[in-house]
């Protein structure tokens, strides 16, 4: 008895993107590239909301948290994933994998969370416009921020301290290239299925919960902008929350068909390329999609840019149309 109770398996072996040995240099340059590119979209987006006086609103407020939340969220997987691709292991220690299953569930519920206050906040500002101020106020917000991180470290410690009281004996081979609790559970040679009910209840409320307000302030955000008498009105008033949707799409689309499409359509494959797009690609996105689609980002960043290249006029010529 006192064996089964012991945690055997002291590290595990993640077996990557891919079984194909001949990608791994390959892997290697566009996963560090994307990693890179995440990191300078997102640190330059902190960094000009944060420098940019004009950008204090809640709105960028949260686009600000979102991009730390990205930034972080990737920095969980990509770099262990590079070290092993670069020196060839597949290992991870066990507690380095506890230690990344706990914080790729804060960050992951963290970007259900702020994706669902930027909705509420767009909804607000174009249904409710003469009390957003009083609504959104900078109270409101950090409490909102504050709130999304404590409800999502107290989840994530939850699912991690459960996961620890499990024996890993049958096998430690992980077929994904992170630590994540479906591929842990199903190495487990005690009893899971308390792990698996808190899953599907909890993490779902936590996930589902957010998409619905996303929804919801959707729905009447766009009957408040069809009631807009002219064409020009509607886009325009659409423009500032089009970004936002965009985003959403991205990662709930994926989010969405990797954890709750029908088990019989489960494809290990699929699940892998999936985990790339939701965790690598979509905050690497983001930041882009932002800048790309809203003035405001656009203006801010052309004055960085100007004070950090003062004589480089091209930065000038940035486009103007949000």
């Amino acid at each position: 008895m006192d064996q089964m109770n012991k945690t055997e398996v002291i590290e595990f072996v993640l077996l990557g993107v891919t079984k194909h040995a001949e990608l791994r240099g390959l892997l290697i340059v566009v996963f560090l590239a994307m990693y890179l590119i995440n990191l300078m979209g997102n640190g330059t987006m902190i960094l000009v909301i944060s420098g940019s006086s004009q950008l204090h609103i809640p709105m960028y407020f949260f686009l600000c948290n979102l991009s730390f939340v990205d930034l972080c969220f990737t920095s969980v997987t990509v770099p262990k994933m590079l070290s092993n691709l670069i020196s060839g292991k597949k290992t991870i220690t066990y507690s380095g994998c506890i230690t990344q299953l706990y914080f790729f569930i804060v960050f992951a519920d963290a970007e259900c969370m702020f994706l669902s206050i930027m909705a509420y906040d767009r909804y607000v500002a174009i249904c409710n416009p003469l009390q957003y101020i009083t609504i959104m106020n900078k109270k409101a917000c950090l409490s909102m921020s504050a709130a999304c991180f404590i409800i999502c470290i107290l989840n994530s410690l939850l699912h991690t301290v459960l996961i620890s009281q499990l024996s890993f004996c049958k096998s430690n081979i992980i077929e994904h290239f992170f630590c994540d609790l479906t591929p842990l559970l199903k190495l487990s040679c005690t009893d899971t299925s308390f792990n698996e009910l808190l899953i599907f209840t909890v993490a779902s409320v936590i996930v589902m919960v957010p998409f619905l307000i996303i929804l919801i302030s959707y729905v009447c955000i766009i009957s408040a902008i069809l009631k807009i008498q002219t064409t020009g009105g509607r886009h325009k008033t659409f423009s500032t929350c089009s970004s936002h949707l965009i985003v959403v799409i991205i990662f709930y689309g994926t989010v969405i068909f990797m954890y709750f499409r029908p088990s019989s359509s489960y494809s290990l494959e699929k699940d892998k390329i999936t985990g790339v797009v939701y965790n690598v690609v979509s905050p690497m996105l983001n930041p882009f999609i932002y800048s790309l689609r809203t003035r405001e980002v656009k203006t801010a960043l052309k004055k960085v840019l100007l004070r950090i290249f003062p004589h480089n006029k091209r930065v000038e010529h940035l486009p103007r149309k949000g």
